[in-house]
């Protein structure tokens, strides 16, 4: 689902259960998600070699 799917589902949403006041916050969260998809830090994030996973298990006392 892109995002401007989603935001359109969540603003059809909204207005079906007479939500009104949520539709500028749900915009608001759409922009504010395209940024940090965007952001320069993301792409390098997620262009970064993947560590294998660990277990954050506390150890045997």
């Amino acid at each position: 689902m892109t995002g401007d799917a989603w935001l359109a589902a969540a603003k059809a949403d909204a207005a079906r259960r007479q939500l009104h006041g949520l539709a500028p916050l749900l915009k608001a969260l759409a922009a504010a998600t395209r940024a940090l998809r965007a952001a320069e830090w993301n792409q390098h994030a997620a262009s970064r070699p993947q560590e294998p996973n660990q277990t954050h298990d506390v150890p045997d006392a």
